[in-house]
């Protein structure tokens, strides 16, 4: 069943009284995750449903925003299907030809994170670099699409934050446990409708630390388009509704600085997309106790 949504830009957020709602924001100019870090009040036109994923319609309430959430659940997202290498400049910076077809890996649901959730770097791993990332939801459950009907299956679009540890990157030619610690991937702060963003790819990009711009690009430098993205994860495997794909990050990723710009705890971090919004992680060490096994 295809999702006509009502809103064009969602929040999932736990109300000043506590209700876990969604809405849209009543300025629809308003950066939600730059208002919230500033301590501003950002108020939501409530909608009567409790996922993206489901269909409602407006209640008439307007509220604040107490806690923003991720635009889905982990338990809505499922398995995260990334495509590494996806923009030409970011192959060029790494020296590697640019891929004939999309270079996937996976994140576990455990990654996903608010967009104003503490990043914790993992004590085994200390090199963490951000990638701003374009990401896709699924609207519905898809197999076997072809191109030219992929946008039909597109709920819409967030600002995805790929978290990665270089140290352990290194070690070996996966890329699915150096990417995939707990809170890997912030996602928002806000979900907008496909409708409301027929052109995913006239984006600007970019990834500050410390008030330092790393990465700076747009979304016109994909090497394949989030509709061919689509088709290609879907020939022959069913990508169940939720699903949140990346699609790759521009140049400038911190390990490619001289020196290296790697996130520490303490530092001011934002990555964000224009007309979605961006995402304020705070950056902490890992204090818990571990057990060697």
């Amino acid at each position: 069943m295809f999702i006509v949504p009502v809103w064009s830009r969602l929040v999932r957020f736990i109300s000043d009284d506590g209700r876990e709602l969604c809405g849209e924001p009543e300025d629809g100019n308003v950066d939600v995750g730059l208002a919230l870090a500033a301590g501003e009040t950002v108020k939501v036109r409530v909608l009567e449903l409790n996922s993206a994923l489901k269909p409602g319609k407006f209640t008439g309430e307007v509220t604040s925003i107490q806690k923003l959430l991720s635009p889905l659940a982990p338990d809505e997202v499922g398995t995260i299907r990334c495509v590494g290498l996806n923009f030409k400049d970011h192959a060029a910076e790494l020296n590697l030809p640019l891929p004939k077809v999309p270079e996937v890996f996976m994140k576990p649901a455990g990654c996903v994170n608010g967009p104003l959730g503490a990043v914790v770097i993992p004590r085994s791993a200390t090199s963490a670099d951000a990638e701003v990332e374009l990401a896709i939801v699924l609207a519905c459950d898809c197999k076997n699409v072809d191109v030219t009907s992929a946008a039909d299956y597109i709920l819409g679009f967030t600002t995805a934050n790929d978290i990665t540890c270089r140290d352990v990157q290194g070690k070996t030619s996966q890329w699915g446990y150096c990417k995939g610690y707990d809170g890997f991937c912030p996602l928002g702060p806000t979900l907008i409708s496909a409708k409301h963003l027929p052109e995913p790819l006239q984006l600007r990009m970019t990834t500050t630390i410390d008030g330092s711009v790393i990465q700076d690009g747009t979304t016109t430098d994909m090497i394949f388009s989030p509709e061919e993205i689509v088709s290609y994860l879907s020939q022959d495997t069913t990508l169940p509704r939720g699903t949140v794909i990346l699609t790759g990050t521009p140049a400038g990723i911190g390990h490619s600085h001289r020196p290296p710009r790697y996130l520490t705890p303490g530092c001011d971090l934002k990555v964000g997309i224009e007309r979605i919004g961006t995402l304020v992680n705070p950056v902490v060490a890992d204090s818990t106790s571990h057990s060697r096994l």
